[in-house]
This record gives C-alpha cells, structure tokens and sequence, in this order.
C-alpha cells in the first residue's frame, strides 16, 4: 500500500468446517472451499483499506495472517440473540451458517439495524433462513425506513430489551460501532443481565 506497509483486522464472512482444537485449546478452522472465503466490507473512498481492497483485480496478491481472534459462540452454546450494525453483520454470517443445524435445540434471533433497507447485507440470506430454520428469528431494524417498509423501526437497543425480555439465561452477542455497542452493553447491564453473557466487538 502507498505509505508502506498497514495492517487492518477484518471478519470473515464464510461458513467454516468443525475444525481441531490444538495443544492450546485454540480452534483452527478451515473454509468448506478450500481456498476461498467471503470478506463483507463497504468502500470508504477516503479510507486507508477499503480503497485498496476494491481496486484489487483477480489474480492479484496479498498476504493475510490469521485468522485470530475470540469473537465466536461459546461453549456450551445457549440461546443466543445476535445485535448487529452495517458490517458488523459480517462474523455473525459464519456463526450462523455454522451453528444453526448443529444446535437445533437453541433458538437464535439475529437483530441487525441499518439506515436504509438497501444496507441490509445479505437480507435475502437471512430471510431463507429463517424459512429454514425453525430455530432462527431475523429481525432487521431501518431508522430511515422507506413508506413501503412493515418491519422494526428506529435503533437495535429497544429490539435487543424487547427479544430478551425476563430472561437472564441468555447470551448477547453485539458487532458494530463502538457508540452501539457500548450503549447495548450499558442497558443490559443495567437490566441484571450477567457481563459474562455480554460477548462484544468493536468495528472502531
């Protein structure tokens, strides 16, 4: 990249196979494709990644390290509600598309808020889903929601309290902006729900 060299975590948007866990007790998972995998970003035309990312043609290489980090479903896996913003949907797409049938007997509700319905990334996806799978409750939010749009309004945050309800033996997985997540993380505290339910991840 212009500037030398810049490193820039990312979420993978790809299902992945079962996976080892080594002498660590680390997980290691391999794409189903061997070697191919989704990656869910938006240009930023003045950002430092994004601009590069996009110009890039096939055949072109880059080097990748990883994949790193702790953002994954915990075990033993409970019912689980799933707050997403933009493309903070990203790691959910592989959680789900992992889990769904293995846990048949744990319910998922994805909530993913959005301005505009054309932000709604992999909608179509989720719908399919849901039809699918008896277990799984998609509930997308816009706060600028067209005339036409008969689904939630305005923010995640009242549809996270309101999927929750009196329950405190759920986990709460929240992806996205750190305004988002620090406001989610704040109410359900408030509310009694445990922190260690609370697994989060910052987008900024």
């Amino acid at each position: 990249m212009e500037g030398g060299v810049r490193a820039r975590s990312i979420s993978v948007a790809h299902e992945a196979d079962r996976g080892e866990r080594d002498d660590a007790g680390l997980l290691h998972r391999v794409a189903p494709d061997g070697n191919r995998f989704a990656l869910c970003a938006n240009l930023v035309p003045d950002g430092h990644f994004t601009p590069f990312l996009f110009g890039l043609q096939p055949g072109d290489e880059i080097d990748f390290k990883g994949p790193y980090g702790a953002f994954i479903l915990r075990r033993p896996v409970s019912d689980s509600i799933l707050v997403a913003t933009g493309t903070g949907i990203a790691p959910f797409r592989s959680m789900l598309q992992a889990n769904l049938r293995e846990h048949a007997g744990r319910r998922f509700t994805l909530i993913f808020g959005v301005r505009h319905e054309h932000g709604l990334l992999y909608h179509d996806e989720w719908r399919a889903m849901a039809r699918e799978f008896g277990n799984f409750d998609y509930r997308p939010t816009l706060t600028r929601p067209p005339d036409t749009w008969t689904g939630l309004t305005g923010r995640v945050q009242p549809h996270v309290l309101e999927a929750l309800g009196d329950r405190r033996d759920s986990d709460v997985y929240i992806c996205g902006l750190r305004e988002m997540v620090d406001d989610v993380r704040a109410q359900l505290k408030a509310i009694g729900l445990d922190r260690k339910r609370i697994v989060y991840e910052k987008y900024d």
